[in-house]
């Protein structure tokens, strides 16, 4: 059961979960889940499943992403995170 906060300040923030500490199988399930989610957009070229899966884990990786917990909702997502990878100097 949910539960109804008022004030949405009362509600519990998500917590961030590192990639790192979910096994190998929790982690590949979370990122199956976001990718096969119904309005994943990932343009106009068809991408294999596995060629998905594999950009989202280096996104995660590179701290592009990262998986949020509800404790209210008792769910998890993955979200894109404002981080921007500097240009590297060649």
């Amino acid at each position: 059961m949910t539960e109804w906060y008022e004030d949405p300040r009362d509600r519990p923030p998500p917590i961030e979960v590192p990639h790192t500490e979910l096994s190998p199988e929790a982690l590949r399930g979370v990122i199956e889940a976001f990718v096969l989610r119904e309005g994943t957009d990932y343009g106009e070229r068809d991408i294999p499943h596995d060629t998905k899966l594999a950009q989202v884990q280096r996104q995660l990786e590179r701290g592009e992403a990262k998986i949020l917990f509800d404790p209210v909702t008792e769910s998890v997502d993955l979200v894109v995170t404002n981080k921007v990878r500097p240009p590297s100097s060649s």
